[in-house]
């Protein structure tokens, strides 16, 4: 899990340790996920609570990660894409 902060936004980039720095492609789908984006601190998910609460912004690769954003509510499982097989999902919060 890798936190960014830029103009005012909590930008919070999680996937499962497998799925780092790897890309997958299907037809015209395609995703990188960038160590550079996504490599920051190895958690536990579980771990990952108060982070992905405050974040208004959520990119979330792998099993694992986007399920832990499902159960949060922050991202519907209808909302979830799979490339490869391999779940994908995006979430942008609104703080008023």
């Amino acid at each position: 899990m890798k936190i960014h902060k830029a103009r005012g936004e909590t930008v919070v980039a999680m996937c499962d340790c497998e799925v780092l720095g790897k890309t997958f492609k299907e037809g015209e789908l395609r995703i990188t996920v960038n160590e550079r984006f996504y490599r920051g601190y190895l958690v536990d998910v579980d771990e990952c609570d108060p982070y992905l609460r405050e974040a208004s912004i959520g990119n979330f690769v792998g099993d694992v990660s986007v399920s832990k954003a499902i159960k949060l509510g922050l991202v519907d499982e209808k909302n979830v894409i799979r490339i490869e097989g391999v779940p994908h999902a995006q979430m942008v919060r609104m703080f008023i």
